[in-house]
């Protein structure tokens, strides 16, 4: 086989004991747990919003932006619910490039995972301690969760991965959201039989154990825009689009069907800068519908110090390395016009 071991990775509970939660971490999740699952549960009216940068790659500028977001709820906290979008794993269509903080803890120098793996934990645990916020990770490879899984509130299963059997079984253990978005070909069958698969039980091998599943209630919807034949981005966030989704969605024998909307990606055409007039678009269509208004309960935001991306070699602090981002004072004026339409 062309397999070459490097080096052997610890196991969860050695990194986790390296970089402990407290006690009060622990319950302000346990909170925030609560807090965030009642809005999928029709117990709570304010609106989801996942938004932070597309990849973190920098754990003091991460910090600083999350801890803003921290203000920023007090601020919106009425209406809205913020989840910081902190993401360590990056998908690559080719596979080439720079694979997320996971990978590579410093992006210039070569892969370590083992280091990879404590600093994505020491990034995730030092945001939670400085905010209070529990934040959101896309599940790229689902046997990290038991890692991250005492600091995350919030996993999203991307496009590439959505049809993958392991991702939909891992979400069905899991007791916080896990938003299927559908794959970059825009088959919303494939993002839908995620979501009814991942609300199931199942039995299957994980971390070296035959498990047991009861079933994720609150796996739900991420629309994302899709590419046509030619490489088009098409949207799927206008009015009509919405509306014979949730039409399908409903046709589905799951709990608690939620819909939230990505504002970037192929929705945007990774215009970064258009994501505030999409997510203004939703809010007006959520107005024009009740059926949208009790589904569409959230937007994801691609968001970050500075506004654009730069590349991997680039010294801007807090700007984005992978794909381009709403600057701070855009997403700030964002955030409050958007709690203002809820």
């Amino acid at each position: 086989m062309g397999f070459r071991r490097i080096q052997e990775i610890p196991g969860p509970e050695e990194v986790r004991d390296m970089i402990p939660v407290s006690g009060a971490l622990k319950q302000i999740k346990a909170e925030r747990d609560r807090e965030i699952r009642a809005i999928f549960e029709r117990k709570n009216d304010r609106f989801l919003l996942v938004i932070g940068p597309c990849s973190a790659h920098e754990e003091d500028a991460v910090c600083e932006y999350v801890t803003r977001l921290a203000r920023l709820q007090e601020a919106v906290e009425d209406r809205v619910v913020i989840v910081p979008r902190i993401y360590t794993n990056k998908p690559r269509t080719t596979g080439e490039g720079y694979k997320g903080m996971g990978h590579q803890p410093d992006p210039r120098k070569a892969p370590n995972i083992v280091e990879g793996l404590k600093a994505i934990r020491r990034m995730q645990v030092r945001a939670l301690q400085e905010s209070h916020l529990t934040a959101a990770d896309e599940m790229l490879y689902p046997y990290n969760i038991p890692y991250m899984e005492d600091v995350l509130s919030y996993h999203a299963v991307g496009a590439r991965s959505v049809e993958n059997q392991q991702h939909r079984l891992t979400a069905s253990g899991l007791d916080v959201p896990v938003g299927m978005k559908n794959p970059t070909g825009g088959d919303l069958a494939v993002m839908l039989n995620a979501i009814y698969a991942a609300q199931r039980p199942h039995v299957f091998g994980y971390k070296g154990w035959e498990v047991s599943t009861d079933g994720n209630p609150f796996a739900h919807a991420i629309l994302r825009g899709a590419v046509d034949l030619s490489g088009r981005s098409v949207p799927n966030y206008h009015y009509e689009g919405l509306i014979r989704i949730a039409d399908l969605y409903r046709e589905r024998s799951v709990a608690n069907p939620t819909i939230l909307v990505d504002t970037n990606h192929n929705n945007s055409n990774k215009q970064h800068n258009e994501q505030p007039r999409i997510g203004m678009e939703v809010m007006q269509s959520r107005r024009n519908s009740d059926l949208l208004r009790e589904m569409v309960r959230g937007l994801m935001v691609e968001s970050y110090l500075e506004g654009g991306a730069q590349g991997v070699d680039g010294n801007v602090y807090g700007q984005s390395i992978t794909d381009p981002c709403l600057g701070w004072e855009a997403s700030e004026t964002f955030v409050k016009q958007l709690a203002e339409r809820i």
